[in-house]
């Protein structure tokens, strides 16, 4: 079959792709921007690549179109397909239909931490001989690729709760019925599409409702919000964790998290020691044993694994370091992301100046929907540039104002690049936090800094 691929360079559909491709079908593909690293992944795989939405991309007619969340009603490839009646489904529809079905099926929900959580429960699974599919909203440092079918009976699903197209206003996670569900987290965010945290809660329920009494939910024990949603009806076992309640606990041996006792129905299990660091890593660890347990696995194989495991990318991945200064690219969306980051930073770092270039970038953070929010967030940085670009709806002002002499704007990434540059000395750490592409600008400091290796 051959398949027209719509936003196929978005991380999710990009996956799907390059599923399909796995699958024997024809696979070719539109996006806005055709851009790295998913555009040479797919390139890799074979699959032919389109710059923009041209009707004349689909022609001739694909056996199916398979529509991304980010095409509208009025975009030019979207109204040809409907105008000439083709067939056409969305992404996580025909995921759950043709990838899904029949698979033991372990699904990542949450505002923060599923691409993470997933990269997680897929290495663990792959360790302990499972061999799964997986499909990772991010790139995943363990494996060579985002998506894989796999020789085994389990697939991991990074479950976002984003709606799954302009025709389907239903989160994406509802298509993928899994046997067992991880709900990380639930914070208010995609102001976009969801007026308040209530509205985000009943997506949730539709997941809840979608796992069966035989399969198992992992539930954040901390999450208020999570309690909520089960409340509304729960017909499946529930298995919590947190760090001091719950199912699966945790006892730090390391303040930054970077080792960490597990404890599961009371009884010590083992001691993990890996490369990341921050509370919230230490939560995204629980949930992932406690889904392989529930899985089947054996727990002491499960900690293990983690100790070879490399955070997915963009994860305050550390991208540079250069006379002194340490430089990182971190994938930032929400103000508790920012905050949970920054916080197992300075566990790490001590009193070692933390400095922050912070590009507003998600829906929910360019419509100001987290503005109040943002200065809290930054307690832990110790100064803080804001890129306030011109086309920003909200003043910057109030951010730097709440940061009390730590904080400015600046209106381009070059002139944030400058004032960072300014500022920076040996034994700084430099984070650079965005979940857009934030013009390149991590790597290119760390090149400013090699031109002038005194930071000045």
């Amino acid at each position: 079959m051959r398949l027209h691929i719509l936003g196929i360079c978005g991380t999710f559909m990009g996956g799907v792709a390059a599923l399909a491709r796995e699958l024997g079908h024809d696979v070719e593909g539109s996006d806005q921007n055709v851009y790295p690293p998913m555009s040479t992944q797919l390139e890799q795989l074979g699959i032919h690549l389109k710059s923009g939405y041209s009707a004349a991309h689909l022609q001739p007619a694909p056996d199916l179109v398979v529509v991304g969340n980010a095409l509208s009603r009025g975009n030019p490839a979207v109204e040809h397909f409907l105008d000439q009646g083709l067939d056409y489904v969305s992404g996580p529809q025909w995921l759950g239909q043709q990838v899904l079905r029949g698979r033991q099926v372990l699904a990542v929900a949450g505002t923060h931490g599923k691409t993470t959580t997933s990269a997680m429960l897929a290495w663990i699974l792959d360790c302990c001989g499972a061999e799964p599919g997986f499909l990772i909203g991010g790139v995943a440092q363990n494996f060579p690729v985002s998506a894989r079918l796999g020789r085994g009976r389990a697939f991991v699903i990074e479950a976002d709760e984003y709606d799954t197209a302009f025709f389907d206003k239903r989160s994406k996670f509802v298509h993928y019925r899994p046997q067992i569900a991880i709900l990380n987290n639930l914070e208010y965010d995609h102001a976009d599409i969801f007026p308040d945290v209530e509205a985000i809660q009943r997506q949730f329920h539709h997941l809840v409702r979608t796992v069966p009494g035989n399969g198992r939910l992992i539930v954040n024990a901390e999450d208020a919000r999570l309690a909520e949603v089960l409340a509304q009806g729960c017909w499946t076992p529930v298995t919590r964790f947190g760090l001091d309640s719950g199912d699966w606990q945790a006892r730090l041996v390391a303040a930054d998290g970077s080792a960490f006792r597990v404890l599961a129905g009371g009884e010590d299990r083992g001691e993990v020691r890996w490369e990341l660091i921050g509370r919230h890593n230490v939560m995204n660890a629980l949930a992932a044993l406690a889904a392989a347990d529930a899985a089947g696995l054996d727990t002491a194989a499960a900690i293990a694994a983690l100790a070879t495991f490399r955070s997915a990318r963009r994860r305050l991945e550390r991208v540079g370091d250069v006379s002194g200064i340490a430089v990182y690219d971190d994938f930032a969306h929400h103000p508790t992301a920012i905050a949970t980051t920054l916080a197992g930073l300075r566990a790490r770092v001590g009193a070692a100046r933390i400095l922050v270039g912070l590009e507003p970038r998600s829906n929910s953070m360019r419509q100001g929907a987290h503005a109040q929010e943002l200065a809290p967030s930054l307690r832990d940085a110790d100064a803080v540039v804001l890129l306030q670009r011109p086309e920003l709806p909200w003043d910057a002002g109030q951010v730097v104002a709440g940061l009390q002499g730590r904080g400015a704007a600046a209106a381009s990434v070059d002139a944030l690049l400058a004032a960072l540059k300014q500022q920076a000395c040996p034994g700084d750490h430099v984070v650079f936090m965005s979940n857009g592409g934030f013009e390149n600008a991590p790597r290119r400091f760390v090149a400013a800094l090699e031109q002038d290796p005194r930071g000045t």
